[in-house]
C-alpha cells in the first residue's frame, strides 16, 4: 500500500494494478485554508483519462467519491512534489500574485504537497531554477515512468490524500507556470530558512507575570 506520494518510479504494470486502491487513513485536514471548488463529473473525466484503465477509474469514483486512486504521470500532467511546509508557503505567494498555477494536492501521511503541471514541464522548471538567487528546496519531480496516488474528487477532511485545489481542468501547457512554481518555491524555502535561523538566534524571554513580580522585594526589583 502506497504510504508516499511518489510511489515507485518506474513501476510495473502489475504492480500498480495491485496497489491501485490506496486506503484512505484519517489525517490532520487544511481545507479549511482555501475554499476548495468541488470537482464535478467533467473534472473527473479528464483526470481519469490518465488512468491506465479510465473505465475502470471511473467506476471506482462512481461508487466511492472520496477513493484514491493511483495514476501514472507524464502524459497527462508532471507533478512536483515538495515538502509541506514550503508547498503552504509556494500556494500562499502564488494565490496573492496572481500567478499561474495547477492543481494541488495534499498527502497527509507523507506532509507532502503535489503541485501539478502541465507534462514536459521539466525543462522549463529545471532552467528557472538555476537561474533563482537562492536554492531549490528538496523536491522530487514526477514525469513518465512515475506514479502517484490521487485524491478521489470528493476528498474530505480528515482523508490522507486531499485536494487542496481541485483538478478542474487540465494543467495549462503555459511555460509561465512551471517558471512561477519554481521561483516561489526557491523564495519560500529561503524566506522559511531566514524565519527559522532568525527564531534560533533571537528567543524571546518570557515575561515574569505581575503575580512573581509583587512577591519580589522592592530593593531587588
Amino acid at each position: 500500500m502506497p504510504r508516499h506520494l511518489v510511489v515507485c518510479p518506474g513501476q510495473g504494470a502489475a504492480d500498480a494494478q495491485r496497489g491501485r486502491r490506496a486506503a484512505s487513513l484519517p489525517e490532520p485536514s487544511l481545507t479549511g485554508v482555501i475554499d476548495v471548488k468541488r470537482m464535478t463529473w467533467r473534472d473527473v473525466a479528464w483526470l481519469s483519462e490518465a488512468a491506465d484503465d479510465p473505465s475502470a477509474c471511473r467506476t471506482t469514483w462512481a461508487l466511492n467519491p472520496r477513493a484514491p486512486y493511483m495514476l501514472p504521470t507524464g502524459s497527462f500532467f508532471d507533478v512536483v512534489s515538495v515538502d509541506q511546509r514550503v508547498g503552504l508557503e509556494a500556494f500562499d505567494q502564488l494565490l496573492r500574485r496572481g500567478l499561474l498555477f495547477g492543481p494541488i494536492m495534499l498527502d497527509h501521511g507523507a506532509r507532502r504537497m503535489g503541485f501539478f503541471m502541465a507534462s514536459q514541464s521539466w525543462q522549463g522548471f529545471a532552467d528557472q531554477l538555476a537561474r533563482g538567487e537562492g536554492s531549490a528546496p528538496t523536491y522530487r519531480y514526477l514525469s513518465h515512468g512515475s506514479v502517484v496516488v490521487v485524491p478521489g474528487p470528493q476528498s474530505v477532511p480528515g482523508d490522507r490524500y486531499e485536494w487542496f485545489r481541485g483538478p478542474t481542468d487540465r494543467p495549462s501547457a503555459n511555460p509561465l507556470g512551471p517558471a512561477a512554481l519554481a521561483t516561489t518555491l526557491v523564495a519560500s524555502a529561503e524566506l522559511l530558512t531566514c524565519a527559522d535561523r532568525y527564531g534560533m538566534n533571537h528567543r524571546t524571554v518570557p515575561a515574569v507575570a505581575p503575580a512573581a513580580l509583587e512577591a519580589v522585594p522592592a530593593h531587588a526589583r
